[in-house]
């Protein structure tokens, strides 16, 4: 009896999760990477592994703090965005990328990737500050790349249920230069030594702009449902105790000595550790049964 209700919950509320996070952008079992066709990169790939966690959450939004710090690529998110009035769709977007690309077979892969790359065509204008800006600038991809896979990587050392080798750490920063390189970014790092390196290159042309504001205004209080508030709040206070110090002060959001390690830990912790017990047994069985495929 009690197991079957724990059942019931945690199928019900597997999949309305799962509703918040991909909507209609979830995958179908034929856009699966299989035994005869792993995708990009197949069970034994480190991505596959990273991006398994719900840790990825507080990754996604340290990568999205990140990355309102580059006037040019923050200049292309405002003018191009509709992230104000639809972040919800922006979210999904976001996720079936992320998803179709780790999890998808080669042709979901590649077909997601050039419908992204056909989106970024049409992404071109002039920052604030007069200087022109391009989706496809090999540079500003490179920089989106870096504070994702830093980011995914750190929200995984914390929070994430295993650890990492740091052979698996500069495995997994190979694997994702993949995505990127398919993007028409260059020079991408290979190691986390090339990945620190790429993101100490980038600080000098870092700035917290009136446009880096906004969004930070957004990221820290979104229009979210009264129900999803504190779990947001919980995903918020994780990504900005994850981010380095030379960003949070940046950033403009310090963390009182303790507050992190004493609070924010444990509540994250907490929060990915149940998120991915809700999605874990229904993502496990759909991986199975696609890769029990021919």
């Amino acid at each position: 009896m009690i197991g079957d209700l724990v059942a019931t919950i945690r199928n019900e509320g597997g999949t309305r999760l799962r509703n918040v996070i991909a909507g209609e952008q979830r995958l179908d079992t034929s856009q699966l990477a299989t035994r005869a066709d792993p995708g990009l990169y197949g069970p034994s790939s480190a991505v596959w592994r990273v991006h398994g966690e719900a840790s990825m959450l507080i990754g996604g939004l340290r990568a999205l703090m990140l990355q309102t710090l580059h006037p040019l690529a923050m200049a292309g998110v405002a003018e191009h965005s509709d992230y104000r009035h639809d972040p919800w769709g922006r979210l999904h977007r976001t996720g079936h990328f992320i998803g179709a690309t780790t999890y998808g077979n080669t042709a979901t892969a590649e077909r997601t990737i050039a419908m992204v790359r056909a989106i970024h065509e049409r992404v071109e204008g002039h920052a604030p500050d007069g200087r022109p800006y391009s989706a496809t600038d090999p540079h500003l991809l490179r920089w989106v790349h870096v504070t994702e896979v830093d980011s995914f990587l750190a929200a995984y050392d914390r929070y994430a249920a295993g650890r990492l080798t740091d052979a698996e750490r500069d495995q997994y920063v190979a694997e994702m230069g993949e995505i990127a390189t398919r993007l028409g970014a260059d020079d991408v790092p290979t190691d986390m030594a090339s990945l620190q390196s790429c993101i100490e290159d980038f600080r000098p042309e870092l700035r917290y702009d009136p446009q880096a504001q906004e969004a930070m205004r957004f990221l820290m209080r979104p229009p979210v449902p009264l129900l999803l508030a504190g779990a947001y709040g919980i995903v918020t206070a994780g990504a900005v105790g994850l981010l380095p110090g030379w960003a949070q002060r940046q950033l403009r959001l310090p963390v009182p000595p303790g507050v992190e390690p004493i609070a924010v830990r444990p509540a994250a912790m907490l929060f990915t550790r149940g998120i991915g017990w809700l999605l874990d047994d229904d993502f496990r069985r759909e991986r199975e049964a696609s890769m029990g495929a021919a």
